[in-house]
């Protein structure tokens, strides 16, 4: 059985690449992630370093109240043209488990300098070791249109950085 395994986004912005890394990697602009505004009753988080995390709680249903913590485990930051992580949150969704990485998505984030902007091709793919089965499993819980939509929300918090 062959899956894709994988699929990739791309955005451009005219903002400097660094105010785009900025908005995904300073709490304070990460919001963007969660599409709500910021609650203090549950702060976005970021430790920037290799095996760091970084979280934001997402509402995805206000009036169903369905809302969890999500995030991901930095596995390579290279500020400000690239970020590494594996996608998910201990005690959120997906569980991350520190002691089997390959068994989550994992997400890269490359941002290239193009014409006084910045373009964003932001790939999100699954390790060799998942089985096609699971990659299915994974695409049709519709990890593609949330991740797609997620990203078109990015714009608003560069424009804000930009001022």
């Amino acid at each position: 059985m062959s899956t894709d395994r994988g699929f990739t986004v791309t955005r451009r912005f005219d903002a400097p690449r660094e105010l785009v890394f900025q908005a995904w990697t300073d709490p304070d602009h990460l919001q963007w992630f969660a599409g709500v505004p910021r609650d203090p009753a549950h702060p976005t988080t970021v430790d920037l370093r290799v095996g760091g995390a970084w979280r934001v709680h997402l509402v995805e249903d206000e009036g169903r109240g369905r809302a969890y913590w999500t995030g991901g485990l930095y596995r390579e930051i290279s500020a400000p043209e690239k970020l590494v992580f594996t996608w998910g949150a201990v005690g959120g969704w997906p569980e991350l488990d520190v002691e089997d990485l390959d068994g989550l998505p994992v997400a890269t984030i490359q941002l290239n300098e193009v014409d006084g902007g910045t373009e964003m091709v932001a790939h999100f793919g699954f390790a060799g070791s998942l089985s096609d089965q699971r990659v299915a499993e994974w695409l049709a819980m519709g990890v593609r249109g949330g991740w797609t939509d997620t990203l078109a929300r990015i714009d608003a918090a560069v424009l804000a950085l930009v001022g």
